[in-house]
């Protein structure tokens, strides 16, 4: 999200509040698409009607290595826009029916922008023309459980919302993007209707609420469009940032854990709607925003090394955001507190650029690695008409190029604004633009330097058609509990009681543990089907036959034919392993896998080209084998981590 200033300014979006920042500072890898590259076109787009964009694609989503699919299996490219208005755009003081407090003076009473000014058939229209295929829709968690109608004036120009809660006239905006054949994400953008960014009370999920809370909020929505298959995914939260005490993390086990509260609230809204995509925004911002301090934006980096597995291995989307005026260590504010020295992203060359966007976003689309997932760039964004920004002007060309280069999803930021009385935008970052009358000022209309990049950007070739379902690789990670992410063990008791479980997702196998940390890799490559016996916990050595492969070691090994889809640690020691039937004989002969002493894993697949379990020896069978046993010992001070893995062939 992103804050304007006056009508045909450019003044940055999320500079943060001066009084705010003050406040702060006084408690303190990409694959690029099959085939050859994309080349630019710049000619409009020629618009789908509702019907032909309804007819080219089927819901639900779900993704196969990098890419989103439709239900056929066919790639499903995200060319969204943002459509706010509904997280809220009050700024925070003041009457918030005043213009004048309020975003760019554009006052949405809570609902998506526009619908005052122009009926919703022709919005559909417009979108269409624009090129879109997808709207990324913010709502705030206070929409939910406001009961007030919205105003008259809100909904001029569509009088059959009138007398609608802010909520109910979200639900007809999406039955009519639905019906026009566009996929819709929802977004949980904010807690309260405030606007926006900086110290304003929505920095975290839990911001002015519990995680419980915003974790019910998402059920409630989810719920309420699960019927609709063109609803395909769930954003869980917009840019997790700093309040003025906390930092955000990804995986320290706190209530500030990022990666623990995005994977618990994408586990239960895909019990609740297992069709649902997941988004997952990195974090936005980290530390107090000057030099005396550490301070940056690490974006998707910490999914390098902790990334994240749910119930469902093919719902999971990671997110981005990029803007010229910020950068990986500054926070777009111009002057003053919170302003920094650091490069923004436009001080970049197209390089240098591409590099970072690489390093920070673009990286968890190489294919074969545990973090391996499709990334939407779900915001982006310059100001059009009347903008003399020529770093900015520069910054969205090369940008747009790397985003074309790499065939990567996106979402625009924002699609509707207003313009004033003289036709001049009141938010000049904005496609498309409404005056009172309902007269438009589109990035395709003459006097929008953007329409270049625009159509070079949604007209780019891209990859198309089936895309082959991809291997993939899950880690798991008991740092700090529990990872049970298996759908069938979920519904059942408690395997091993008082020890940290992990248990794979179903469909995988475990392949590899991390010893002294208790991580594991599961994976999908070659897998054996289960047959319908149950799973079998293994705690201590009945089941190791067929000589002892590791003399002087304790054991656990899964009976013949089973393969381990599960352990379990009490501090970091081994407790159990849970395996699985397979619906054929398996063969019984192996290798050991020793990894007290190094790393021992294989040379090639299995996620080689990522550390599932930094700074620890790790032992992993190939992807042509399957673990049946583990060997660990409490001599020599070893203290019962695991030290080699028994790994059979698979045939």
């Amino acid at each position: 999200m992103r804050t304007t200033g006056t009508a045909g300014t450019s003044s940055p979006a999320r500079r943060l509040p001066a009084v705010l920042l003050a406040a702060a500072l006084l408690v303190l890898g990409a694959v690029p698409a099959a085939g050859a590259a994309p080349q630019a076109a710049t000619a409009a787009v020629t618009p789908l009607t509702g019907p032909q964009l309804a007819a080219s694609w089927t819901g639900p989503l779900s993704t196969r290595g990098r890419y989103i699919v439709d239900a056929n299996g066919d790639r499903f490219k995200l060319k969204a826009a943002n459509w706010a208005g509904s997280q809220g755009t009050w700024e925070g003081s003041g009457n918030a029916d005043d213009p004048a407090n309020n975003q760019a003076g554009q006052v949405s009473h809570n609902i998506p922008l526009g619908l005052d000014r122009v009926p919703l058939a022709q919005i559909m229209a417009d979108f269409h023309a624009v090129g879109l295929n997808s709207v990324r829709l913010p709502f705030a968690n206070a929409l939910i459980h406001d009961t007030a109608p919205v105003p008259d004036s809100a909904v001029a120009a569509n009088p059959q919302l009138k007398g609608r809660t802010p909520l109910q006239v979200f639900d007809a905006v999406i039955a009519a993007l639905t019906a026009d054949g566009f996929a819709v994400i929802l977004n949980n953008h904010t807690t309260s209707y405030r606007f926006c960014c900086g110290l304003d009370g929505n920095e975290r999920w839990n911001s002015g609420q519990s995680t419980q809370a915003w974790e019910d909020d998402w059920l409630f929505m989810v719920n309420r469009y699960r019927a609709n298959k063109r609803v395909v995914g769930a954003d869980l939260r917009n840019e997790v940032r700093r309040d003025t005490w906390d930092d955000p993390n990804w995986g320290m086990g706190d209530a500030h854990d990022e990666y623990a509260a995005f994977e618990e609230a994408g586990n239960r809204i895909l019990q609740a709607d297992p069709d649902m995509l997941i988004v997952m925004e990195g974090i936005n911002w980290q530390g107090i925003p000057s030099a005396l301090f550490s301070h940056g934006r690490p974006v998707l980096t910490p999914v390098r090394n902790l990334s994240n597995s749910l119930i469902r291995s093919d719902k999971l989307v990671y997110a981005a955001h990029f803007y010229a005026y910020t950068g990986p260590a500054n926070t777009g504010a111009g002057s003053g507190p919170g302003s920094t020295g650091d490069p923004r992203y436009e001080d970049f060359t197209p390089d240098q650029l591409a590099q970072v966007v690489d390093d920070e976003a673009l990286f968890v689309t190489q294919s074969g690695q545990h973090f391996t997932a499709p990334v939407w760039v779900s915001e982006f964004g310059a100001a059009g008409r009347g903008s003399t920004d020529t770093k900015e002007k520069a910054w969205l060309d090369a940008f747009t190029d790397i985003l074309v280069k790499n065939d990567t999803d996106f979402a625009q930021w924002p699609v509707i604004g207003w313009t004033d009385s003289a036709g001049n935008p009141q938010d000049n970052w904005a496609l498309l633009s409404y005056d009172a009358t309902g007269r438009r000022a589109g990035v395709n209309d003459p006097g929008d330097w953007r329409a270049a990049d625009w159509n070079k950007l949604v007209n780019a070739a891209s990859r198309t058609g089936q895309v082959a379902r991809a291997t993939r690789w899950n880690m798991l990670d008991l740092d700090f509990g529990d990872q049970d992410v298996s759908a069938t063990m979920l519904g059942q008791g408690d395997w091993s009681s008082g020890n940290r479980k992990g248990t794979c997702i179903d469909g995988q196998r475990l392949v590899g543990l991390g010893r002294s940390d208790s991580r594991g890799l599961c994976t999908d490559a070659n897998q054996p089907a289960t047959s319908t016996a149950g799973r079998v916990t293994v705690t201590d050595e009945r089941y190791v036959t067929h000589g002892d492969w590791a003399s002087g070691y304790n054991k656990l090994q899964c009976p013949d034919n089973t393969y381990a889809v599960g352990y379990s640690v009490h501090s970091n020691a081994m407790s159990a392993l849970l395996c699985a039937p397979s619906s054929a004989a398996l063969p019984l002969t192996g290798r050991n896998v020793w990894f007290d002493h190094g790393d021992n894993r294989p040379a090639t697949g299995g996620s080689t080209g990522s550390d599932w379990a930094p700074g620890y020896y790790k032992g992993q069978c190939a992807d042509n084998e399957y673990l049946a046993g583990v060997a660990y010992t409490w001599k020599w001070l070893h203290y019962g981590v695991p030290d080699a893995l028994l790994c059979r062939p698979l045939s």
